[in-house]
């Protein structure tokens, strides 16, 4: 259970992410979220915490690269995925991530919103190109390639991006027409169409559970005024406490 500035919110772990689901359980235990914040909204998409920097954290301070010393290996399940109200880990980018190992502490509430089986399409189109683009640029081959794409995202320079980008595109416009394309299932296609939910995610964070209460509670969090460059919520809300109902 997790109490917040502005309510409650009950969330059942899945066993079938057990690696996941035991860690959430240590780090309530250790009260680790007690005192944190929802450090990321974005809304119709999803509700970020877990970072331990953002205690105490001044109202200028950007949250978002605070946790434990580890990581947790990946745990995908094809029948665990992004429909609205679902817990699941955030992680390091791609490109500094390739294995897509989980934080070991933060974690985000999909809101997301309802798609059309259009857009469900679209969406689908978008993960097997991002799936592609990954296996792509974290090639031996491509090594060089990486550590430019990395540089040059870090220094925010957008034509030296766009450079890497064209060259990775020509690869991929190649490859792509030999690719199984990503296919929605109908428990997903259901689930993305009438409750609605975030499904460009799945297949690459770790979904490990849900919520079973309060997903009203996720709304108003999510519809709160953030910063642009951010998406830090301007009034800080907080994560009073998370307990384990028996």
């Amino acid at each position: 259970m997790i109490l917040t500035d502005m309510g409650v919110i009950k969330i059942r772990l899945y066993n079938e992410t057990p690696l996941h689901r035991d860690n959430f359980i240590k780090l309530i235990k250790q009260h680790y979220y007690d005192s944190l914040l929802f450090h990321r909204v974005i809304q119709n998409f999803m509700i970020q915490g877990g970072d331990p920097d953002s205690k105490r954290a001044l109202p200028d301070k950007e949250l978002g690269d605070g946790g434990p010393a580890y990581t947790i290996p990946a745990e995908f399940n094809p029948k665990l995925f992004h429909k609205k109200g679902v817990l699941a880990a955030a992680r390091e980018g791609d490109l500094d991530n390739p294995s897509q190992a989980s934080s070991g502490s933060q974690f985000y509430i999909v809101q997301g919103k309802v798609f059309t089986d259009t857009l469900l399409k679209v969406q689908a189109k978008r993960i097997t190109k991002m799936k592609l683009f990954n296996q792509i640029i974290n090639r031996p081959e491509n090594q060089i390639l990486l550590e430019q794409y990395k540089r040059y995202a870090k220094a925010t320079i957008p034509d030296s991006i766009k450079y890497v980008n064209d060259i990775i595109d020509k690869q991929m416009d190649i490859e792509l027409p030999k690719v199984a394309p990503y296919v929605f299932s109908e428990e997903q296609r259901k689930a993305y169409t009438t409750v609605g939910g975030s499904p460009h995610l799945d297949g690459s964070y770790t979904v490990f559970g849900e919520v079973i209460e309060g997903l009203e509670v996720v709304d108003d969090i999510a519809k709160q005024e953030t910063d642009r460059k951010t998406a830090r919520p301007r009034k800080d809300i907080h994560i009073i406490s998370v307990s384990i109902i028996p």
